[in-house]
């Protein structure tokens, strides 16, 4: 019979190895790359609702809400959504256990954070335009390390790619 304490340290490493499957691993962010982020890149303000797709430990989160933003995770780790929820204790941070490819976001959402990862950047990316669609309204998406391929971001700065989305217009194609 197994001790407890390999079940302690085996079942955290799977859950970890399971999720690099069906998502992104888990790269803890900088603080003061994220501070340049919401100052110089995209102005984050308490007029903003932002969504992080994987939040991890809710470094992001807590960055948005600092500045006054609604701050809303999506996290299918549920080891660190115990974590995010744990550190991150704001009214205006919400960390959800919950696969963003199924979640319809927010109406109230204008920025959409992620660092995502080659494979999944364009179709991340194409997440947020249907969004932005839907919610006829424009909606920034900030992507730290990758860009996305055929988009011509709005602004760049170091690491950090903004797109501008804008809603389709009634009558156009």
């Amino acid at each position: 019979m197994m001790s407890w304490w390999l079940w302690f340290i085996i079942v955290p490493i799977a859950i970890f190895c399971l999720v690099v499957l069906r998502g992104a691993p888990y790269v803890p962010s900088k603080r003061k790359l994220l501070d340049r982020a919401f100052t110089k890149l995209y102005p984050l303000s308490d007029k903003d609702t932002l969504v992080d797709i994987g939040s991890g430990d809710g470094v992001v989160l807590r960055a948005a809400a600092h500045r006054g933003a609604k701050a809303i995770g999506y996290e299918i780790n549920p080891i660190l959504v115990v974590i995010s929820r744990f550190i991150s204790r704001s009214p205006l941070i919400s960390v959800r256990l919950m696969d963003f490819w199924y979640a319809d976001l927010p109406t109230e959402t204008t920025v959409i954070y992620t660092f995502g990862e080659a494979r999944d950047i364009k179709k991340m990316f194409e997440k947020a335009r249907s969004t932005a669609i839907a919610h006829q309204k424009t909606i920034y998406f900030i992507s730290f390390g990758f860009d996305v391929p055929g988009e011509k971001p709005h602004r760049y700065d170091g690491s950090f790619y903004l797109y501008k989305l804008k809603p389709l217009q009634r009558g156009s194609a």
